[in-house]
């Protein structure tokens, strides 16, 4: 089967959309089990393939619940990605790799709210985005500083109750929602920035630095770790160790690699995919009903009857395949002659035909040739018997198939 520019489009759309669910669910649960569900479609095929019925009903029903849940138990996840005002990261902006912070800002900020008990909350997104777990917040795009920082967090700013964004040097969202955690092992004197900051350190791999307002205690999250901190140097430290530790350079390297690896898989998948489907149509069937209605015959001409009043229609890509030449014989050699050999020129011929029908067909045979009028050793000219009706010649030349034979007088039988 040919593949057209249609074909390659529709590839090269597909493998964008699907690279597109990869950047905006990057980092998510929702693409964990996306790729569960992947993994088990593949061994739906393969149960398939072996003619296991049982395993495959079972697989189909499990893939169309985990559809279910995706959609029940991830709805948050999913809406948050959908309801985005910002098209261009939608359709096609690609999140940035985090890019070396100056760790002092950060650090002396944290420590100058801490001694004020002013309550904080601040994210350092590494890898992983964080569009597809935040909710709500204010583009602000400001050069990182400690009064920037801090008058963020000022208790009279609109926006001080929600975290704060750091990339790079720039302060690029605050008043963000973060997700709460549900975890039930978390300190009692933890209140609600703590849960927040658990809660996105559970599905992303940011930083969250959290200032108490109550107790003025700093405290560092990052997966399931909690890190109390009580000196400048650790905070300093960790945060290095977690989010300096490559230059700006060597981590655009890093997310490009992974970005390109995503993006091949992605065309392998959907390649593999459209080949599937175009194996499956290349056969179509189809019924046509036969009515008088549909039948259009000139005046004076009526119809009595039809029969049937169904037609089967099979529609199949033609391909070309080489077959070999048998001459068919019919009748009886006389009692005193034997056939001992036989050869027919062309021995072989390509024919054209549905993919289905020439599947199945290794030999052609020549029309019918007669044993009854044979006496010695002979060549005859005899026609291709092409059936059925839906083959033909590939040369579009009718062929006549030259079939020698040699005849022998048979030995007397001993008495």
């Amino acid at each position: 089967m040919g593949i057209g520019w249609q074909n390659v489009l529709d590839i090269a759309l597909n493998t964008y959309i699907l690279f597109r669910l990869y950047v905006l669910f990057r980092g998510t649960n929702v693409l964990r089990v996306l790729f569960a569900m992947a993994v088990l479609g593949v061994l739906r095929q393969v149960a398939v393939s072996m003619g296991l019925i049982i395993t495959t009903w079972v697989l189909q029903g499990v893939i169309a619940v985990a559809a279910l849940v995706i959609i029940i138990v991830f709805r948050n996840e999913i809406s948050s990605v959908l309801q985005t005002k910002d098209l261009k990261s939608f359709f096609w902006g690609i999140p940035r790799y985090q890019l070396k912070t100056p760790m002092g800002i950060i650090v002396e900020s944290v420590y100058e709210m801490a001694r004020k008990k002013t309550g904080a909350l601040i994210v350092l997104p590494l890898n992983k985005g964080l569009e597809s777990v935040v909710q709500g917040g204010i583009s602000w795009q400001g050069k990182l500083s400690k009064e920037m920082l801090l008058s963020i967090f000022w208790g009279d700013n609109p926006v001080h109750d929600g975290a704060a964004v750091i990339q790079g040097d720039r302060i690029t969202n605050v008043g963000v929602i973060l997700p709460l955690s549900k975890r039930t092992d978390i300190p009692s004197h933890f209140g609600t920035r703590h849960r927040a900051a658990l809660g996105l350190a559970e599905q992303t791999d940011a930083l969250v630095i959290v200032v108490s307002e109550e107790r003025g205690k700093i405290t560092l999250v990052r997966n399931n770790q909690i890190y109390d901190i009580n000196d400048a140097s650790v905070l300093e430290k960790l945060l290095v160790r977690h989010a300096g530790g490559e230059t700006p350079a060597g981590g655009f390297q890093k997310q490009t690699r992974e970005l390109a690896l995503a993006a091949a898989i992605c065309l392998v998948c959907v390649t593999g995919l459209w080949l599937s489907f175009s194996r499956g149509m290349e056969t179509l069937a189809t019924h046509l009903a036969v009515s008088r209605n549909t039948i259009t015959l000139p005046p004076g001409i009526s119809i009595k009857n039809i029969e049937p009043s169904q037609l089967e229609v099979l529609v199949d890509v033609p391909v070309q395949k080489e077959l070999a030449i048998q001459p068919v014989w019919v009748g009886k050699l006389a009692r005193d002659l034997i056939m001992t050999q036989v050869s027919a020129v062309p021995q072989k011929v390509n024919v054209i035909g549905p993919t289905q029908v020439l599947m199945q067909m290794h030999t052609l045979f020549t029309e019918p040739l007669s044993l009854e009028n044979i006496q010695s050793s002979d060549t005859l000219t005899a026609d291709i018997d092409l059936r059925p009706a839906s083959i033909r010649l590939a040369d579009q030349k009718k062929i006549k198939v030259q079939v020698s034979y040699t005849v022998e007088k048979r030995e007397k039988e001993s008495q």
